[in-house]
């Protein structure tokens, strides 16, 4: 039979469209995945749907059979099954079943694929995902419960590290004047010596006699200079120091008419100035009044560390250093201890001992101590 005069078979049904999906308005899905998920795929050699001309390759023609062309599964009668297995191969070369149906196969394996690793995720969480114990818990917040709040990551703290105190409160005065500061008993400072900014009023300003004096400090030396001239301010101005119950009282300035200069230098330094008035203070490392000069030195080594006579009272030291050094300034010689066990005259050479012809005084550093 020619081919011209065979029954042309009825046009197939044109495929529904495939309803939107989410995300794409007016799309659903491609028509390879469509294809590729066709039932005749999968259902054992049965013969695809017959495509239009734009599925098959460039050039390709049908083959016909004795009787014309193949009938269609939809519109003509089913063909023997040899024949459906061998036509239904040709045809796949054809239409490219072939790819379609490895397009297919990848994408159920990439469903499958994501489906395990979804069921392993759930099934071992990773370090992020398991439930934190009560022993990795962060602390409460403050008005809240554990692990709320900020999700920032905290360095890690050396097993070794000492407690953080945290911030607080800046130290008193009398923690400073309580506290060692490590310095060389050789040390040689740059010879500058600067004016501490500021000023003080006298605390008797009714007093007889109105002292004034200036607080200098080596530059470069380490050492808090505005405390150290707060520490000489408090000293000459307790009751129990120089004031003489009226007598005098003391102001301190940083510019104009002075009277002396209270000064902390380094042991080099102060050797220096102390020389200029025939004293030598190396071989104890002191400090002097040098009285040849405006100064009054305060030997830097022996503030920062004390002395052995006074053990651990690093703050009574300092004290007794300020008052007994101003004490040469206004006039006054060294004593010796006047008892045993009585408290030493502010003018006794604490700094290097505490015992006379073999009675032993008791650490003081007050002109007229309260006892």
């Amino acid at each position: 039979m020619d081919y011209r005069d065979a029954a042309v078979p009825p046009a197939p049904a044109p495929r529904p469209e495939p309803l939107p999906g989410p995300g794409r308005a007016g799309q659903g899905p491609k028509q390879e995945y469509l294809d590729a998920f066709d039932d005749a795929q999968f259902s054992g050699g049965a013969i695809p749907h017959q495509r239009g001309a734009e599925h098959r390759p460039a050039g390709h023609r049908r083959r016909e059979g004795p009787e014309g062309p193949p009938p269609s599964r939809r519109h003509g009668r089913p063909r023997k099954r040899a024949a459906m297995r061998g036509d239904s191969a040709r045809r796949r070369r054809a239409n490219g079943g072939w790819g379609k149906t490895l397009t297919g196969m990848a994408a159920a394996a990439v469903v499958t694929v994501l489906g395990i690793a979804v069921a392993v995720r759930v099934a071992d969480p990773g370090p992020a995902d398991r439930d934190v114990t009560d022993a990795e818990q962060p602390a409460p917040a403050a008005g809240g419960e554990a692990g709320a709040g900020t999700t920032e990551e905290r360095p890690a703290v050396p097993e070794d590290a000492p407690p953080s105190r945290g911030p607080g409160p800046e130290p008193t005065y009398e923690e400073l004047l309580g506290t060692r500061v490590d310095m060389d008993p050789d040390l040689v400072g740059s010879g500058e010596l600067v004016p501490v900014d500021g000023s003080e009023d006298a605390a008797n300003p009714d007093a007889a006699t109105l002292v004034r004096y200036r607080v200098d400090v080596e530059a470069e030396l380490g050492l808090d200079a505005e405390f150290f001239a707060d520490a000489v301010q408090r000293t000459l101005s307790d009751g129990r120091g120089w004031g003489n119950e009226g007598e005098r009282s003391f102001a301190r300035v940083s510019s104009g008419e002075y009277d002396f200069v209270v000064t902390l230098a380094s042991p080099g330094t102060a050797a220096d100035w102390c020389a200029r008035s025939g004293l030598d203070i190396t071989e104890d490392n002191v400090s002097c009044n040098s009285s040849s000069t405006e100064r009054v030195i305060i030997n830097a080594w022996r503030w920062a560390q004390g002395a052995e006579t006074y053990g651990d009272d690093i703050a009574g030291y300092r004290q007794m250093l300020i008052n007994h050094e101003v004490g040469h300034r206004l006039g006054y010689g060294h004593v010796v201890c006047p008892g045993e066990d009585e408290p030493a005259p502010v003018m006794m050479q604490q700094t290097k001992f505490l015992e006379t012809d073999g009675v032993t005084c008791r650490p003081n550093p007050w002109p007229h101590p309260r006892n």
